[in-house]
């Protein structure tokens, strides 16, 4: 399928030919026949890709200081690196939707195949959207009026927040495609509408739709204007602007009466005064999109709806809201159209965004055929046969740090996989791979493809491990290898009956790193004491990874790395486990917890997971004492020890383990061998892992079986 997206490297905006998305549970796929190209937005994307850094950086300062924050942990050449990593990932364009349902997730009622439907969905021929993200369309309304309904959503929302009462007077400012929407539903709910814009256009159109607009260029002193209307200012302001000065907010006070109130949902500059609000107690508020469920993930993607007596209004709510107005003729948006072209032709509206005259542009798409899944990449050589790899999974990890690795080992990537096609076709490009599919087990199919790699969100591992031993493939997945006991059974039974050839890997990649390597041969046999301590930082409470059942949380999730490394070293199996966590409530979805582990062999471990520390401190500390020596990894960067001899300190650039880590496996699979951490020693790890949760919520040793 075709998708127009937005390269953030090269500035360049193009149609990109991807493999359609695959339809997963609670989602619809939808085949589009319209979009809208929401200027203002869309506008601001393509001219933050054509940007150079330096007016990128400018643009996001929170980024900046993201950034020199990695550099002061990671270092400058990696920090660079994930940088750019970064700035390869292009944006899909596009927010405002129509089609027709082709196919129907699980899960999901109230929809079916043929329905026509509004969207959030992207400008590309085929869009995969959450259940509450779409909604039906009224037959008498158009596909063309009914590619206005998210955009007017965001009016909507705006207005909702304002609270207006009949009779009272809003001001809009800003009158382009959102501003005059909203301007027309005031109008229609019984409130006296004044309009602020400089483009003449917008303020003539506003006028033609009834709605008294000034332009400040024109007629003055907008505040002015409005004072002198009303006599005590304005009851609600609604700012749909987009610009950087401060100058709109300012406005906006001084045009209100007191006790009014101002919601924003436009861009502006927000350096409040305030005197400006002191003196009226004028009350100020930020609209987020659509409406209530907005970046809810238990709304949006797990699709668990609000009870409409307790949040009536929700996005998916606004959006039949929308419609019904469409219906019913109080809002009429036909006269808004200013271009209609084929979406071949989508560069005669990107090639000038500020065109002017241009209010709203329609994007039509006549494709009638099925979603193809797949796309070949001709340019990038692939010689065909045994020893090639499929990966599953075109996200951050994946694309900063596995691919790069694989790269490197000089592996032969076959495909590249991911849900909505578009990553896996952007990465598979610079991967050298030789598809790029939306449904993964078109790899599982190939013959080729010896090796699968999943890096995916962690409650999709389990299963697509299984999948791929059933298929006769080896498999390496990211940690953690599954979430349940009863899945971490069903895997070792399969790879119990795989043949010898067959291996499973989990990337556990910190034991092959130089400098763990190096303290192993140091160390010697017999028992150790390890304790390593992980200054992890914080990640917010509702990150899919602080989810028990799609991340499984951090100790599950992460920590399972530091338990697997101290296995490495104290080369022994874990018996017993104790984990203690910060507060007084045991919660899966700690991240600051001390873990004990007792060894087989006498050696003791402890892990100190910790997400409340100092960005400025060392992220990962690695201390071993045995027989009378002291070895100390700080960072990942030197190995330093005491009372070794002939041994005092070891240097290195950062290094986890990743390029020593995919150099031996892509060896394993072209020339053959064993798997490169026995199953037995992944699996007392994971039960180990799991043993951490128990020992929290029961508040005790757990021991662990052979």
């Amino acid at each position: 399928m075709k998708q127009i997206i937005q390269d953030l490297k090269s500035g360049e905006t193009r149609l990109e030919e991807v493999p359609a998305p695959v339809v997963k549970n609670g989602y619809l796929l939808i085949r589009t026949t319209r979009s809208l190209v929401s200027q203002g937005t869309e506008r601001m994307l393509v001219e933050f890709g054509k940007a150079n850094l330096i007016e990128k950086a400018r643009q996001q300062p929170d980024k900046v200081k993201q950034v020199l924050d990695k550099i002061r942990t990671d270092g400058l050449l990696p920090t660079l690196e994930a940088v750019f990593n970064k700035l390869g990932q292009p944006l899909p364009l596009g927010y405002c939707n129509v089609g027709r349902v082709v196919e129907v997730g699980g899960g999901v009622s109230g929809f079916s195949v043929g329905d026509r439907v509004v969207s959030n969905g992207n400008h590309a021929e085929f869009v995969c959207v959450p259940k509450h993200l779409a909604a039906k369309i009224p037959d008498n309304v158009s596909d063309d009026e009914a590619a206005f309904t998210v955009i007017a959503a965001i009016g909507l929302q705006g207005i909702r927040l304002l609270e207006p009462q009949l009779g009272e007077t809003v001001v809009v400012t800003g009158l382009g495609l959102i501003g005059l929407v909203a301007a027309s539903l005031l109008r229609a709910s019984g409130c006296r509408v004044v309009g602020i814009d400089f483009d003449p256009l917008k303020v003539e159109i506003a006028k033609k739709r009834g709605i008294p607009a000034v332009n400040p260029a024109v007629d003055g002193d907008p505040v002015q204007h409005v004072l002198g209307l009303t006599g005590m200012g304005a009851d609600k302001v609604l700012i749909t602007a987009s610009t950087r000065s401060d100058e709109v907010i300012h406005q906006a006070c001084e045009m209100s009466r007191k006790r009014g109130k101002i919601v924003l949902v436009g861009i502006v500059g927000l350096q409040l005064r305030r005197d400006d609000f002191y003196k009226k107690e004028l009350t100020f508020q930020v609209s987020c999109s659509y409406g209530a469920g907005r970046y809810d993930e238990e709304y949006e993607n797990k699709g668990h709806d609000y009870p409409a007596p307790y949040v009536r209004w929700t996005e998916q709510r606004n959006f039949e809201a929308v419609l019904q107005a469409l219906s019913s003729g109080v809002l009429e948006v036909r006269s808004l159209i200013t271009a209609e072209v084929d979406l071949e032709n989508y560069q005669e509206i990107y090639s000038d965004l500020r065109k002017e005259g241009s209010i709203a542009s329609l994007l039509k798409y006549s494709g009638s055929g099925e979603p193809l899944r797949r796309v070949e990449l001709p340019q990038n050589r692939f010689v065909p046969g045994p020893g090639a790899i499929g990966i599953i999974g075109a996200g951050n990890f994946v694309s900063s740090t596995i691919v790069p690795s694989l790269r490197k080992a000089r592996a032969r990537i076959r495909y590249i996989a991911s849900a909505q096609g578009l990553t896996a076709k952007i990465l598979a490009a610079k991967a050298g791979a030789a598809g790029a599919v939306s449904d993964y087990r078109e790899m599982l199919k190939d013959s080729d493809v010896s090796l699968v790699i999943v890096g995916t969100r962690h409650d999709q591992h389990a299963g697509m491990v299984l999948e791929a031993l059933a298929a006769g493939k080896s498999v390496f997945v990211e940690k953690p290898l599954c979430l349940r006991r009863s899945e971490l059974e069903e895997i070792t039974a399969a790879c119990r009956a795989a043949p010898e050839n067959v291996t499973l890997t989990v990337g556990f990649n910190r034991r092959f790193s130089p400098l763990a390597v190096k303290l192993k041969s140091l160390a010697g046999t017999g028992a150790k004491n390890i304790v390593v301590t992980m200054n992890a930082g914080a990640v917010p409470p509702e990150s899919w990874i602080q989810d028990p059942e799609v991340g499984g949380g951090r100790i599950l999730g992460e920590a399972c790395h530091l338990i697997d490394l101290c296995s490495f070293w104290a080369d022994s199996r874990i018996t017993g486990v104790c984990m203690n966590a910060l507060g007084t409530s045991p919660d899966k979805k700690t991240d600051n917890a001390s873990i004990l582990l007792r060894y087989e062999n006498g050696s003791n471990a402890v892990v100190n997971y910790f997400a409340n520390g100092s960005k400025a401190y060392p992220k990962e500390r690695m201390e071993v004492f045995a027989a009378g020596q002291v070895l100390v990894i700080d960072n990942w960067r030197k190995l330093t020890g005491y009372g070794v001899r002939g041994f005092r300190s070891m240097r290195a650039s950062l290094d986890k383990g990743h390029r020593a880590q995919f150099a031996l496996l892509n060896e394993r699979i072209t020339r053959g061998g064993g798997p490169l951490i026995g199953f037995e020693s992944i699996r007392n790890t994971t039960l180990a892992s799991f043993a951490c949760l128990q020992s929290l919520e029961e508040g005790k040793w757990i021991g662990i079986e052979s």
